[in-house]
């Protein structure tokens, strides 16, 4: 995580903490930034070792990337969700529903996008609600 800090600007950082602090106090401070930045990396460490121990093997099945916040796209995860479905509609008393497999589905309801999607690969007019408008 650089936070858009580049060389430069951590040099210029740099030279205004020696204005600043002094180079008289400026070693200990650096010693006691070098201590926080180990400290923080020691907590970070025992919490993902805690975590690997409270969630055992699935812990290194977890996609990690995708529980990631800045991945969040709200487009695509609708993108998504509209294009999950892909199969048809199983419809009451349709040939097959509940033959041999002794188990019966229930009756999925097509979505308003579903269906106009589905009737505009047909080749048919989308539904048109004239109180809609």
């Amino acid at each position: 995580m650089s936070f858009g800090l580049t060389f430069e600007k951590l040099l210029l950082i740099g030279l205004i903490a020696v204005f600043l602090i002094g180079p008289d106090r400026l070693p200990g401070y650096a010693a006691q930034f070098a201590r926080l930045i180990r400290s923080l990396r020691d907590m970070a460490n025992g919490a993902k070792t805690r975590m690997r121990e409270e969630m055992g093997p699935d812990f290194d099945d977890v996609d990690w990337k995708k529980l990631d916040p800045r991945q969040y796209d709200p487009r695509r995860i609708i993108r998504e969700a509209l294009l999950e479905d892909e199969a048809p509609p199983t419809r009451p008393g349709a040939a097959g529903a509940g033959a041999a497999g002794g188990s019966v589905r229930a009756a999925v309801r097509e979505s308003a996008y579903a269906q106009r999607q589905r009737l505009l690969r047909e080749g048919r007019p989308a539904p048109f609600d004239p109180e809609a408008t």
